[in-house]
């Protein structure tokens, strides 16, 4: 029925939204500028994490769409240290956000969305490597964490 809700944007929006509304500004001066900063160099190294296994993903003219069937095992670049680096960005942009808008509970949210990727689409991202790559993808699996 809302299927097309059911993608990983549309998840970090629905903690980013949470997190920005329940944002509670206790730091002023240096440390606030402190945060906002390292919340700024976090959520853009996420969003370059992304880019990069995008990039990545496409030059082995495999799908980066969830549930589709992969062509390629992606194992160079991003993908030699995290097993979900496009996953792994989202987290990052929304603890950069958190802390950008010191958002404490934002923060408290990064964990649980992480959990939410990984039930929604990482676990049947990873059936559906190990069916088509068998013992390549499990190797690569062996060798490589799931978030870092």
């Amino acid at each position: 029925m809302l299927r097309w809700l059911d993608w990983p944007p549309v998840w970090l929006a629905g903690f980013v939204v949470p997190a920005w509304a329940l944002a509670m500004p206790v730091f002023e001066g240096a440390a606030a500028r402190g945060l906002f900063w390292a919340g700024v160099v976090i959520g853009l190294c996420g969003a370059a994490l992304m880019g990069l296994a995008a990039l990545a993903m496409a030059r082995a003219r495999t799908t980066i769409v969830p549930r589709q069937a992969p062509s390629a095992l992606v194992t160079g670049g991003v993908f030699a240290f995290s097993r979900n680096p496009i996953y792994l960005g989202d987290l990052m942009i929304l603890a950069g956000l958190s802390l950008i808008w010191q958002s404490w509970a934002g923060l408290v949210l990064v964990p649980v969305l992480g959990r939410v990727l990984a039930v929604r689409f990482i676990e049947g991202e990873e059936a559906r490597l190990r069916a088509a790559f068998g013992d390549h993808a499990e190797a690569w699996m062996a060798r490589v964490r799931r978030w870092l």
